[in-house]
């Protein structure tokens, strides 16, 4: 039975997405060791597409198969929904391998019984290429939803928060695949005098466009060049090592260099970490931050928590990796004291769990996961945790608070809690760019302003 190993790929991810509330990055990228080239990218394709366009095509497919998406099959939903996808969003596949390929992977999940009807519905959509679930929608916020595929409580929210357009703006942006971005790790920086520089002329020479960072000192991003235009590098901006250049992942698996965003970059160096101070990383995982700060700060003193062993291992492997060394690794729970003398580290960092809606462009099926609720428990978690780590703060040291949320009960509201609780603290001006600060003085990156994952930072210091 004919299924193209990047269909069947993206179709296992898919429902491993639903059933296990599994995350596609991670899926993808062991995905990636088992597809060729040409295959790696279209499954990138398939699997974040689909979910980056979940709603729009669900009310597509109720349309055409005249039921509802919750009446059916979770099987026969993917296949719908990546024959869908391939139908509408992309142009070179021709119809009859989106349309017979979906069928046979219903046949595969043994629901032959279901052929006939996904060959039915993926016929009808070819017939009707001009459907459009928004076309009759009047209502902005659930015209928005649907065009957009992105939960209505959602674009509501965010309205109440930022306008109308704003919004929709916010919503596009997290649909275009993010830009890939890295930066040098400690074990190119460690090496002879100009030997980034050299990495830099051999990437380019290799065919990788690169263009250093406005947001992140030091960081790059990743482009490529097509018919005269700049483009961002891939389609599959889940995970970056499908579609780059071989000798850019080559240098990713040798420690040299490391995939990060650059709002993620940002809030590092943001901490200010200078040589001799003793450095606090009470959420750690996966080591991004706290290996970055490693680099810019070598001879620091660095201690990275974390609530659960196995994250602390990863961080371990990913320093060695790095040839990081300045790190001391600790498993612990940030919410509850720290084990540490109060006020023995010079400078704190804090990014704490949040809704993760500033990162939509790389984990788009969290829109379909976050419920309103969420936000009161992740609320007392923050504060917590922050109230904790300002313990560790000493006398004329900074704290730095962060998240990867656009939510602002989640970043100016948690900030303003803590300054009203804790007198002792003030807040202390960044330097950056004002198009990279707020009127209130705080950092905020925006995936439709900066291209960067959406990140908030806001640092305290003590003033007693």
């Amino acid at each position: 039975m004919q299924i193209s190993p990047a269909r069947r790929a993206a179709f296992q991810i898919l429902r491993r997405v639903e059933d296990e509330a599994a995350y596609s990055a991670p899926l993808l990228a062991r995905a990636d060791d088992d597809l060729g080239a040409k295959d790696r990218g279209l499954c990138h394709e398939l699997v974040l597409g689909v979910l980056r366009k979940q709603l729009w095509l669900d009310r597509t497919i109720e349309h055409f198969a005249s039921r509802k998406i919750d009446s059916l099959d979770l099987s026969v939903v993917i296949a719908l929904r990546l024959g869908l996808y391939q139908l509408r969003f992309l142009s070179r596949i021709p119809a009859s391998a989106a349309i017979n390929e979906s069928v046979n992977l219903v046949k595969t999940a043994r629901l032959k019984s279901a052929a006939g009807f996904v060959n039915a519905v993926l016929r009808r959509a070819t017939r009707e290429p001009e459907y459009d679930p928004a076309a009759s929608v009047r209502e902005p916020a659930e015209k928005i939803s649907i065009e957009t595929s992105h939960p209505q409580w959602l674009i509501e929210r965010w309205q109440n928060q930022f306008g109308l357009e704003e919004t929709a703006a916010m919503t596009r942006a997290n649909n275009e695949p993010a830009v890939v971005a890295f930066r040098f790790a400690t074990k190119a920086l460690r090496a002879r005098e100009g030997a980034t520089a050299e990495l830099i002329r051999e990437l380019k020479t290799s065919g990788a466009g690169l263009i250093e960072s406005t947001i992140a000192p030091g960081g790059w991003r990743v482009t490529t060049v097509q018919d005269g235009e700049l483009e961002d590098a891939g389609r599959d901006a889940g995970v970056p090592q499908a579609g780059m250049p071989a000798l850019l992942r080559r240098f990713s698996d040798e420690g040299l260099i490391y995939f990060q965003d650059e709002g993620s970059q940002l809030v590092a160096h943001l901490l200010g970490a200078r040589g001799g101070e003793r450095v606090l990383d009470v959420c750690a995982a996966p080591g991004s931050k706290a290996t970055l700060i490693a680099a810019l700060a070598p001879q620091s003193e660095i201690v990275a928590c974390d609530l659960y062993e196995h994250r602390a291992q990863t961080m371990r492997r990913l320093a060695a990796q790095q040839q990081t060394d300045n790190i001391r690794f600790v498993v612990d729970d940030a919410t509850g004291p720290l084990p540490f003398p109060s006020r023995s580290f010079d400078r704190v960092l804090v990014d704490a769990p949040c809704s993760g809606t500033g990162t939509l462009r790389h984990n788009p099926e969290i829109r379909w996961r976050l419920k309103p609720s969420d936000f009161v428990e992740l609320i007392d978690k923050q504060q917590s945790i922050l109230h904790h780590a300002s313990e560790m703060v000493t006398a004329g040291g900074i704290l730095l608070y962060s998240t990867c949320s656009m939510e602002t009960e989640e970043n100016e509201g948690v900030a303003t809690a803590f300054l009203k609780g804790h007198p002792d603290f003030e807040i202390a001006p960044l330097q950056l760019p004002a198009e990279l600060l707020t009127r209130d003085g705080v950092a905020r990156t925006w995936p439709h302003r900066d291209g960067a994952d959406g990140f908030f930072a806001i640092a305290f210091r003590r003033m007693e």
